[in-house]
């Protein structure tokens, strides 16, 4: 079983403090970006990131001072905040749950493609749908075409199944129609006005929820996500689709 979910915006760089500390793999694609970034200038990076002035220049540095020796980095599973990750809380994890998620939780990035849980990464901001002209096409979408599919693929063996707890934009990247597993996709949907829908706040905090779940109770099967209540979500099967409601 493989587990994705999607990076965060917002990062902590102060409370990293896991002894365990492991290389990304996709070195040489996350390189290739960078010289692309590097070459861009602020007004360029601000318009095509879609950033205030503040930011760009935060990103500016930080793309012009990347270097993937650079001893300044940090946990992704910590490193990450936001709503799925305050869902998660990584940072109360046992060693025994860590273990867990280093071999089966997997994290897309718009610059360092998929990253483990305990990969040391530098601070950067890259979302996945950015439009950036590459040897592959014009977005991050065409750089990334194939190579993080079969990248996750190859980690997967015989009967293994993907639970999809990333955004639209993030799962996207992995071609999920055409992937040759089995791939889980639960939907959390709230009551509003009398009627069931999806508010982005409450899914993504469910979607971290979700993934401590299958951490904390080493989850291994697909009918047991079915257990999950975290939140005061309870399962509904809807059109074969794993629903959550509350």
């Amino acid at each position: 079983m493989k587990i994705i979910i999607s990076p965060a915006k917002k990062l902590d760089t102060c409370n990293n403090k896991l002894s365990k500390k492991m290389n990304f793999s996709l070195i040489n694609e996350a390189q290739q970006l960078i010289d692309l970034l590097q070459k861009k200038t602020p007004k360029e990076l601000k318009t095509i990131m879609g950033l205030s002035d503040n930011l760009t220049n935060l990103n500016v540095a930080r793309f012009n001072e990347w270097d993937v020796n650079n001893l300044n980095t940090f946990n992704a599973i910590l490193m990450f905040q936001g709503d799925v990750y305050k869902g998660l809380s990584a940072h109360a994890f046992s060693e025994k749950e860590m273990d867990f998620a280093q071999a089966n939780l997997r994290i897309l990035s718009g610059l360092y493609g998929i990253l483990k849980p305990l990969d040391v990464i530098l601070p950067y901001r890259l979302e996945m749908g950015t439009k950036i002209k590459n040897e592959f096409g014009n977005t991050l979408y065409d750089f990334w075409s194939g190579k993080l599919q079969a990248f996750l693929t190859n980690e997967m063996k015989q009967g293994d199944f993907l639970v999809n707890l990333a955004s639209n934009e993030y799962s996207k990247a992995l071609k999920l129609s055409s992937f040759p597993h089995k791939v889980v996709t639960p939907i959390f949907k709230d009551f509003k006005n009398g009627k069931l829908k999806i508010i982005s706040f409450y899914a993504k905090r469910a979607r971290g929820e979700m993934c401590n779940f299958i951490i904390r109770n080493q989850i291994k099967n697909i009918s047991d996500l079915k257990l999950f209540n975290h939140l005061g979500y309870s399962y509904q099967e809807e059109n074969e689709e794993m629903i959550f409601v509350r």
